[in-house]
């Protein structure tokens, strides 16, 4: 009998190499691995698990084997002054608050500049919502070392985002919460940067919470690393433990340096500098586009073999048969927090190139006489699709621009060169078109961009997108995990069981009286949950979600059991007929509105749609009175785009301009009735 002793927990493997026994583990966690293969076991008694102490990471002295898709004869070799790492975690554990860290300690920053938070977040939704939605490229030197930090988003939404850029890094610091450990988008990147080969550095980040659990955390990763079938050197990871908004990072969870050099050193020791040809013949594949007004358009990549200059004549290939010629007119570089013209780019540095106007995203460019193409960058296929049409209510071209079909497509089409993960689709008819992309969040940035560009426009609802197998009807289905107070618990399970979810664990978390419920789910039962949960929650329950598989269909799902209040006719609202309207269930508008018919004003306490008359105005008599009857109104419900797109069902269409956001009844429907 052997054991094998990791933090606070113990394997015991039996003579034939077998796991036998797991204590102080969860139910879910013993089945697990005890139903785990021979080869598991013999895995597990050769690993040497993360350490609290400095260790020489297995990855980094790995023997140089990369996928040569250059010639035999070129020297392959490692770059000792260059790091490319990728940030990658759960939506909000910490990443772009850690960059933030790591671009002040590393002073790109003036001592007495202002900078402010989430400086990576530049786009303006970014800051609103306080998330990652585009992937950014930064740099910082350390110790006569260049490391090109890529900061990515979070959502399982933007996951295409994260799959572009794996293909520019070496490896990725993976960012886990302290309290919540392992989420499902950490379980899909982390799955991807497994599956490119990439070293992975663990960091638990705010290990300053009062419910911290880092042994819990570093365990349930290590977990999640052999349940991917990580390599015995990626297992072989180094786990930091730091605080990213105080910036502060250590090797123990209890002996955190007054600054990040922990973090730095381990990221220079146990990630690899890039494997290069440097002689060989230029090879870069296009993995991000910027636009400049002045420089048209930024191709961004790694440069893989040989080296690029100004002025240089290339070919551009997107397979070994599709291939054009093009001369690059300026270079760039990364530099602390801006692009930096350069004369001359060596392979293994990631850089910005001009000159190729009509460059796209998987392209590779090449030497003009010997170069080859990269592989083409492949990401999942997206789960929901939304149709996009022209606005047709009788308020059209009073705020937006753009409103014609051509303006939608052109717009649409053009989204299609930076966004790989969404696919555009014509329509039934020729102003209809059908827009895939991985869920609801990942198309409604897309509306809320195009509303800000002046497009006026009417999306339908969220579907999901089916497959058929063997006469099989298939739909996705997902991972939920929900954090809730144990006094909302039974209300959030009775919702989602209505929603064909099927619960396949719970666990209580720290001090915070708070659950963690996890369910797979239809992505159909997930369109609206968002808000139903948060109202049945009081507003404290917390739903992440990501994309599992295809599996059956689940049957008939019942997502909305109230029906909307419409108007009678075109006009103006008055206060009159509000009063009287509000007894009918929650309006949406306030008096003095223009609505017209056919709009949603309300939600119905009631099922089925009920038409109202909410202009009408109070008769005008000869009769005076003493006093004016005084109108008490409810406060109207503010929708957001993101609500609008949840609220919706079939024979309605949420009508997007510049300055509102309405909903109204699909007209084509009720022609069918």
């Amino acid at each position: 009998m052997a054991t094998i002793s990791f933090h606070n927990w113990t394997f015991s493997v039996n003579n034939n190499s077998r796991i036998t026994s797991f204590p102080h583990r969860s139910p879910l966690s013993n089945k697990l691995f005890l139903g785990n293969a021979l080869s598991l076991s013999k895995r597990l008694l050769k690993l040497r698990p993360p350490t609290l102490t400095p260790i020489k990471c297995s990855v980094s002295q790995a023997t140089d084997t990369p996928t040569p898709d250059i010639s035999e004869k070129s020297q392959l070799m490692r770059r000792s002054d260059v790091r490319n790492i990728a940030i990658v975690a759960h939506v909000d554990h910490g990443k772009t608050t850690l960059v933030d860290s790591m671009l002040k300690q590393a002073k790109v920053f003036r001592d007495n500049q202002f900078v402010q938070e989430r400086i990576m977040d530049s786009n303006d939704l970014e800051r609103e919502r306080g998330i990652t939605i585009l992937s950014k490229n930064t740099s910082i030197t350390y110790k006569d070392t260049k490391v090109n930090i890529i900061d990515t988003p979070g959502h399982s939404d933007f996951g295409g985002e994260v799959e572009r850029i794996l293909n520019m890094v070496e490896g990725v610091l993976l960012v886990v919460d302290s309290v919540e450990g392992p989420m499902p988008q950490t379980r899909f990147v982390l799955k991807k940067a497994l599956e490119f080969g990439h070293a992975v550095v663990v960091v638990v980040n705010k290990i300053d919470r009062p419910s911290a659990r880092p042994d819990y955390v570093v365990n349930s990763t290590f977990e999640l690393f052999i349940e991917l079938n990580a390599s015995d050197e990626q297992c072989d990871f180094q786990a930091i433990y730091a605080s990213g908004i105080k910036g502060k990072a250590g090797l123990s969870p209890d002996n955190l340096a007054e600054d990040l050099g922990p973090l730095f050193e381990s990221i220079i020791r146990c990630i690899p500098g890039p494997c290069i040809d440097r002689d060989g013949a230029l090879q870069m594949l296009v993995t991000n586009i910027e636009y400049d007004e002045h420089k048209g358009r930024i191709a961004i990549g790694r440069l893989h073999a040989g080296f690029l200059r100004r002025g240089l004549d290339v070919r551009v290939c997107t397979s070994e048969d599709s291939c054009r010629y093009a001369r690059i007119t300026e270079l760039f570089v990364y530099e602390k927090f801006n692009r930096v013209p350069a004369d001359r780019v060596e392979a293994g540095d990631i850089c910005a190139v001009c000159g190729i106007d009509d460059v796209q995203i998987g392209e590779t460019i090449a030497d003009k006489i010997s170069g080859r193409p990269l592989p083409a960058i492949k990401v999942e296929e997206p789960t929901v699709k939304m149709a996009f049409s022209i606005n047709t209510s009788p308020f059209v071209g009073r705020e937006g621009k753009y409103v014609t079909s051509r303006n939608l497509r052109d717009r649409l089409y053009r989204e299609l060169e930076r966004n790989l993960a969404m696919k555009v689709e014509d329509g039934e008819t020729a102003d209809t078109f059908v827009v895939s992309g991985r869920g609801t969040l990942h198309i409604t940035i897309l509306i809320e961009n195009m509303r800000r560009e002046g497009y006026e426009f009417m999306v339908g609802p969220p579907k999901v997108i089916n497959k058929k197998v063997d006469d099989r009807l298939l739909e996705p289905y997902e991972i939920a995990t929900v954090e809730v107070p144990e006094e909302h618990m039974g209300s959030v399970v009775e919702l989602l069981g209505k929603r064909r979810g099927q619960m396949f664990d719970m666990q209580g978390v720290g001090s915070e009286g708070t659950t963690f419920l996890k369910y797979k789910i239809p992505t159909r039962g997930l369109l609206g949950l968002r808000n139903a949960i948060l109202t049945v929650s009081r507003g404290t329950a917390i739903l992440n979600t990501i994309f599992d598989s295809y599996g059956p269909w689940a049957g008939d799902i019942t997502t909305r059991d109230q029906g909307s209040l419409v108007a009678f006719e075109d006009g103006t609202t008055s206060s009159y007929a509000l009063s009287s309207s509000q007894e009918r269930g929650q309006m949406f508008i306030g008096p003095g509105v223009d609505v017209y018919k056919g709009q949603i004003v309300g939600i119905h306490q009631r099922p089925g749609d009920l038409s109202l008359n909410v202009c009408k105005r109070k008769a005008a008599t000869n009769i005076r009175s003493n006093k004016e009857q005084t109108v008490v109104l409810d406060t109207p419900l503010a929708y957001s785009l993101d609500d609008c797109i949840e609220y919706i069902q079939e024979d309605e269409l949420v009508e997007v301009t510049p300055l509102h956001i309405r909903m109204c009844k699909n007209p084509k429907f009720s022609k069918r009735k």
